[in-house]
């Protein structure tokens, strides 16, 4: 199925919704400069990795003819990157799950909150963007500011089924080694998370809904998410 969608552009993320992961703020390091003094300063990929890790992705792929990125998470309501097209994906040996720590955005590192992640086992419908192939470099660059800043994921090009066959798409994947990865949690856990987290861009219980109201627009229903929010209503957030 491709999904009608215009070319991102520089502005505001949609729902109202002001935070770092625009373009803008992205490409003047806003999210970067956050971080200075925090205690999480010294996990923070310095500018060399980046480029190394960037330079490796796409020696990885030819990507003349440009690339997908798969979007699970916040890249489906919020992708700030330029793309010409849009299409629903399947990606399968992996599943979206509540597996990573937030410390900035939706919470603190005294109080982490708790995002999405791609775990292995299972299959995830997504969306998959496609970047133009004049356009890769400079957009995957804003990606890796946005995904990689604290080395949480490990980027791999993987097999994606759309509608007339799979295409090879960017993903990030869960870093078990990371120090943000908090494993497997029950529901309750998760909830109890995002009732009393909250970071710079709110509580979770807001990342849980947009996500939902994103991967809805698509088309697309993630039972495990539906149930969370069902608990998370119970207890009234």
């Amino acid at each position: 199925m491709t999904l009608t969608a215009p070319i991102a552009a520089p502005g505001e993320p949609p729902m109202g919704q002001l935070h770092d992961a625009t373009r803008r703020s992205l490409e003047e390091d806003r999210p970067y400069e956050r971080l200075r003094g925090t205690p999480l300063e010294r996990e923070l990929l310095d500018d060399a990795t980046l480029e190394r890790t960037l330079a490796a992705a796409l020696a990885a792929h030819d990507t003349r003819d440009g690339a997908w990125v798969f979007a699970y998470g916040s890249l489906v309501w919020n992708p700030a990157i330029v793309h010409d097209d849009r299409r629903h994906a399947t990606l399968h040996g992996f599943h979206r799950r509540f597996c990573l720590r937030s410390r900035l955005n939706r919470g603190t590192p005294d109080r982490p909150g708790i995002v999405l992640a791609l775990e292995r086992g299972g299959s995830c419908h997504g969306v998959v963007y496609h970047v133009p192939g004049h356009a890769v470099a400079a957009e995957l660059r804003l990606l890796w500011k946005r995904e990689m800043m604290l080395q949480s994921y490990v980027p791999r090009w993987l097999s994606a089924r759309v509608d007339g066959g799979p295409v090879r798409a960017l993903a990030f994947v869960v870093n078990h080694a990371s120090s943000g990865y908090a494993g497997r949690l029950a529901d309750d856990a998760i909830v109890s998370i995002m009732a009393e987290a909250r970071g710079r861009f709110g509580p979770g219980i807001d990342y849980l809904r947009a996500t939902l109201a994103g991967l809805s627009g698509c088309g697309i229903r993630d039972p495990h998410l539906e149930r969370i929010d069902r608990a998370a209503r119970a207890r009234g957030l």
